[in-house]
């Protein structure tokens, strides 16, 4: 065992040495690599980056997995008289109710090892009025300890406190800025079942979605089952996962448990994954031929070299180097550009994540990982090895004889 390591230390002893002897060669390619995977590390971090920035802020507004009662649908009585009747009938209407045994659900949910949190919510439509002003929106009730571990709602507040019951509500920033109100105003909500309450303004917050700013309105849970006719009631139960992109799993298998319709992030939210997934795919294919581009860099120096060497080649064969130790010092060197390139291509890429988290738009943030810095280095190094494969066989394969008469 001694021995073998003596004879790969001779052999990566003589790879570089052919690399100081072309030391043009070498620093050029070398600078190829390190460009190369400078670009794989930045464009892998920087849509890494992006990716991660739209998913937070689209489940930053939102539950990973809802809970809704099944669709009601008609039902289809035969006649007694045993024939089939052909009826031509529009869809059922879908009318406001409660989940069924919500609070046995609930338990049951809490102790499930894949969901992290659980919140029962109840919401319904409602108009809200400020002097002459009307606005339609959605009151969602909530308790709000579980709710903020789906939504942290303290980190989007505007103004105000996070304070509802005992007629305090939270509304959203748009829908503040419609109404002319601000915290510690007065409002009225009407469901349209004949059930108004005045309530007042405890805080303002802004989701950063037009949508929900202008609609939301937060409110106690027992308040809300009040106004919307649910004596303890819930219409959703909205569930948080660990890991989010299984989430279409976890719904499927939460909703045979519980028998209830199970709506996940990702279903809701289609072509936000189909952008993610384009994303990805653009970042594989730029992975893919750099390090095409890398390889054939590589591979066209080892060429050269061989060439040029082939005197020395024919040299160490008639002193009785075998042609595995020949292969041996050729693949060194391409390991060597691939490690070498990939060391400062690293260092680099770093350089090009700080200019930009701190020069640049500061639209997000590019966080580079370790293992994506360690997966850089592997594929270079591994790229150099195959390149020099060939060139490699060849100069194993060459007559001593030959070689040495070479000039």
């Amino acid at each position: 065992m001694k021995h073998f390591f003596k004879r790969l230390w001779t052999e990566w002893t003589i790879a570089v040495s052919f690399l100081r002897e072309g030391r043009a060669q070498s620093i050029m390619i070398t600078v190829g690599v390190a460009v190369g995977v400078a670009v794989i590390v930045f464009i892998t971090a920087l849509i890494q980056g992006l990716q991660s920035n739209l998913v937070e802020r689209t489940l930053g507004t939102q539950a990973h997995i809802r809970l809704l009662s099944p669709d009601e649908v008609n039902q289809v009585i035969q006649p007694e008289s045993g024939t089939v009747q052909l009826l031509l009938e529009d869809q059922r209407a879908q009318r406001l109710r409660s989940i069924n045994n919500w609070q046995q659900m609930v338990t049951t949910l809490d102790e499930l090892p894949q969901l992290t949190a659980v919140s029962p919510v109840v919401s319904g439509p409602a108009l809200v009025q400020r002097g002459d002003a009307i606005e339609s929106v959605a009151l969602v009730g909530i308790d709000p300890e579980r709710y903020q571990q789906i939504i942290p709602l303290k980190e989007y507040l505007k103004s105000g406190q996070l304070r509802v019951g005992a007629d305090d509500v939270v509304i959203g920033s748009e829908l503040a800025k419609d109404l002319g109100v601000q915290v510690g105003s007065k409002l009225r909500l009407d469901t349209g079942q004949q059930n108004t309450a005045l309530v007042n303004i405890a805080g303002i917050f802004e989701l950063g979605v037009r949508e929900l700013d202008a609609r939301y309105v937060y409110l106690d849970l027992k308040q809300a089952q009040s106004l919307l006719s649910l004596p303890g009631g819930v219409t959703v139960i909205d569930l948080r996962i660990s890991d989010i992109f299984a989430a279409d799993e976890v719904a499927a298998q939460v909703g045979r448990l519980s028998g209830l319709q199970a709506e996940s992030w990702i279903s809701s939210n289609a072509q936000l994954m189909n952008a993610i997934s384009a994303q990805s795919l653009s970042t594989n294919m730029i992975i893919v031929f750099v390090a095409i581009s890398v390889a054939f860099g590589i591979a066209s120096v080892m060429s050269v070299s061989v060439v040029q060497r082939t005197r020395e080649i024919g040299i160490l064969r008639a002193t009785g180097a075998t042609r595995s130790q020949i292969l041996r010092v050729f693949l060194f060197q391409g390991a060597i550009f691939g490690l070498i390139g990939s060391t400062v291509g690293s260092i680099a890429s770093y350089g090009l994540v700080w200019v930009f988290n701190n020069f640049g738009p500061g639209l997000f943030y590019i966080p580079v990982s370790i293992q994506l810095v360690l997966m850089a280095l592997l594929l270079a190094t591994v790229t150099g090895v195959l390149a020099a494969t060939v060139p490699s066989r060849r100069a194993a394969a060459l007559d001593p004889v030959e070689a040495i008469r070479h000039v």
